[in-house]
């Protein structure tokens, strides 16, 4: 039974159910897949997919900061805020400099809210938003928080129609796109994202991603696992808790472990083989410090 994560490199062209949809053909029949966190489908890179009952999982992978490179075009503005769009507002780019985009950039790093597109998954009454945006309609989305960690100029192509390409870092629920058109509000010309590569998902970064064409092969091949992730592995950028065998029995019953661990919060939590039996919570209070179930794995 395969368990774990898969690190795919997604191509432009294809939705995220897409790249969920070809994995499933390759998995045992009933073997659960699924995505941690909606990659655009005009844009490419890092996709995790988790396998199996690394799906229970799916929820804590997409908690970790995302990196982009991102392609702004400068001077052309778009009704889906990317290249897809149709063009609703033009404007001659041709005065701005590179010293204007990278401040403007600049202004962009920090917490703040962010309201998703209309053309998102986000939904507002129970409905998608590009479903509401495709039959004409409007709505106004709530404003999540959100932090950019930083926006870093790599290169400027001045011109009427200006291009910039930037490195993002950034925080689950941060949309580019808006980053992008209001970074042309910003320069007073306007802007949309013209192409993007996703190229972090946590600590999984885009050099280790695995095309379709290599998933298929080693399907074929028999050793899918070896492409996968462990589930501890999935969640490597998190605090472990390793307990004995009377306390991970207990953990996987539900119950809170005592535990002398230094980290506090949200840990992944392994037995005495290694092996990750679940999420885990370190609680520390006035009587000692305890590990607190969240989501226990079934035994692999």
């Amino acid at each position: 039974m395969i368990a774990g994560a898969l690190n795919v490199l997604k191509p432009p062209g294809m939705t995220s159910h897409d790249v969920v949809d070809f994995v499933r053909r390759w998995v045992p029949r009933r073997t659960r897949v699924g995505h941690a966190g909606t990659l655009d489908p005009g844009a490419a890179g890092v996709l995790i997919v988790c396998v199996g009952g690394a799906t229970r999982l799916t929820e804590y992978v997409m908690e970790g900061d995302k990196a982009y490179r991102a392609e702004v075009a400068l001077g052309v503005v778009t009704d889906t805020l990317d290249a897809d769009g149709a063009v609703v507002a033009e404007a001659d780019a041709s005065a701005l400099t590179e010293a204007d985009v990278r401040f403007a950039l600049a202004e962009r790093v920090g917490p703040q809210m962010m309201a998703p597109p209309m053309y998102s998954a986000a939904r507002v009454g129970g409905e998608r938003l590009y479903d509401l945006a495709r039959r004409g309609e409007t709505a106004e989305p709530e404003p999540r928080p959100v932090v950019v960690h930083s926006a870093e100029l790599i290169a400027f192509h001045p011109g009427p129609r200006a291009r910039a390409l930037a490195d993002i870092r950034c925080s689950k629920g941060t949309y580019i796109r808006v980053l992008a058109a209001g970074l042309g509000e910003r320069l007073g010309v306007g802007a949309h994202l013209s192409f993007l590569v996703r190229t972090a998902v946590g600590p999984h970064r885009l050099e280790a991603a695995v095309t379709l064409e290599e998933i298929a092969e080693a399907a074929e091949r028999g050793d899918l696992d070896d492409l996968c992730l462990t589930p501890s592995a999935a969640l490597a950028h998190w605090p472990e808790v390793r307990l004995g065998a009377g306390a991970a029995l207990l953990f996987q019953r539900g119950g809170a472990a005592p535990c002398d661990s230094d980290a506090v919060g949200l840990v992944r939590v392994s037995g005495p083989n290694g092996d990750l039996i679940g999420v885990g919570e370190v609680i520390a209070d006035t009587v000692g410090t305890s590990l607190r179930p969240r989501k226990v794995l079934a035994p692999s």
